[in-house]
C-alpha cells in the first residue's frame, strides 16, 4: 500500500503542468515599454498585434504617447489555455515648445517635397515591421552622445504659430562632428538620407525595439551590419529639417513610438537643459556643483 502511494505521487509529479504566472520588468507608463516573462512559446495578442514569446518566454510589449489608461493581454499558452490581463497604464503631462522664425519651406513644404517625405515615410514604416529575434536589448542601454538636452519626448511642437506632430524622441545638441555611438547593441536596419530627418540610421536592438538616429553629419554603418554597444556608427550634423547641430534620438516597438528615456531607470523626469556628460545625465542644479 505504500509502495501505491509513492507511485500515485510520482505520478503526479509527472503529470501536473508547471504553473507559469505572467511576470513583468519595466514601468507600465505611456512612452514605456516592459519585458514579459511568460510560458514557453506562448502567443500574445496585444493591441491587435500578434506576438509569440521565444523559448524563454521572453517578449516585449510598449505604450504610445497617447495610450488609455488600461489595456487588455491576451495570453494563449502552447496548449490553448487563454488568459486575460488587465494592465493599467500610467499616464503623462508633456511641455509644449514653441519654435518661430522657420523658412517656411519647412513648415509648409511644395509638392515635390512632400512626395519625397512620404517615400521617406514609407521606407521607415516598411524598417519599423522588421522583428529581429536576437534580444540585443538585454545587454542594456547607454548615452549615445554627449551634450545638452533640448527637446524631450511627447513635447508639442508649434512651428510659426502652427501646432505640428508631438515631438517623439530625445534631443542632444553638441557642435557638428561630435561621435554618436550605439547605445546597445543590434542589426542595422536602415541608412537614408530623408527630407526631414536628414541622414537617418535604424539600429535594430530586438523583438521590435529599435533606434532611430537623426540629422547625422557623416554614417559609418550600413545595413546589415551588426553593431556593438558604445560602437561609433555616425557624428552629429544638421542635415534635414534642423535649426542647428543635434541628434534626435527616437525610439519605437514596431510602429509604437516610445521614449528613449525610458531605457533607464532615471531618479528623475528628463527635463531640457539637463547634460549628458561622460555617459551620464546631470541636471542643472548638478552643474553648478561640477
Amino acid at each position: 500500500m505504500n509502495k501505491l502511494k509513492r507511485w500515485i505521487l510520482v505520478l503526479l509529479m509527472v503529470c501536473t503542468p508547471t504553473v507559469y504566472a505572467l511576470e513583468i520588468k519595466g514601468h507600465l507608463v505611456q512612452g514605456g515599454w516592459v519585458q514579459l516573462k511568460l510560458e514557453p512559446l506562448s502567443k500574445v495578442d496585444f493591441g491587435g498585434r500578434q506576438l509569440q514569446a521565444d523559448t524563454e518566454g521572453l517578449l516585449l510589449i510598449a505604450f504610445a504617447r497617447n495610450e488609455a489608461s488600461t489595456k487588455t493581454l491576451t495570453v494563449i499558452n502552447p496548449s490553448g489555455k487563454t488568459q486575460t490581463h488587465r494592465l493599467n497604464i500610467a499616464q503623462r503631462e508633456y511641455v509644449v515648445q514653441h519654435i518661430d522664425g522657420l523658412p517656411p519651406k519647412h513648415v509648409t513644404p511644395d509638392e515635390a517635397t512632400l512626395a519625397k517625405i512620404r517615400e521617406d515615410n514609407r521606407k521607415a514604416a516598411e524598417a519599423r515591421k522588421i522583428n529581429v529575434r536576437t534580444p540585443f536589448f538585454l545587454q542594456g542601454f547607454e548615452w549615445p552622445a554627449e551634450g545638452w538636452i533640448t527637446g524631450i519626448y511627447g513635447s508639442q511642437r508649434i512651428l510659426n504659430g502652427h501646432a505640428r506632430n508631438p515631438h517623439l524622441g530625445v534631443d542632444i545638441a553638441a557642435p557638428v562632428g561630435t561621435p554618436i555611438y550605439a547605445p546597445s547593441a543590434g542589426k542595422v536596419t536602415l541608412v537614408e538620407p530623408m527630407e526631414l530627418a536628414g541622414n537617418t540610421i535604424f539600429v535594430d536592438h530586438g523583438y521590435g525595439l529599435r533606434s532611430d538616429f537623426m540629422h547625422l553629419e557623416k554614417m559609418y554603418v550600413k545595413v546589415g551590419d551588426l553593431v556593438e554597444k558604445g560602437q561609433l556608427i555616425a557624428t552629429m550634423g544638421a542635415t534635414g529639417r534642423a535649426t542647428g547641430s543635434h541628434l534626435h534620438w527616437g525610439m519605437s516597438w514596431f510602429d509604437v513610438r516610445i521614449d528613449p528615456a525610458s531605457v533607464f531607470n532615471l531618479d528623475r523626469s528628463l527635463v531640457r537643459g539637463a547634460q549628458v556628460l561622460q555617459g551620464k545625465l546631470v541636471y542643472e542644479d548638478q552643474q553648478a556643483k561640477r
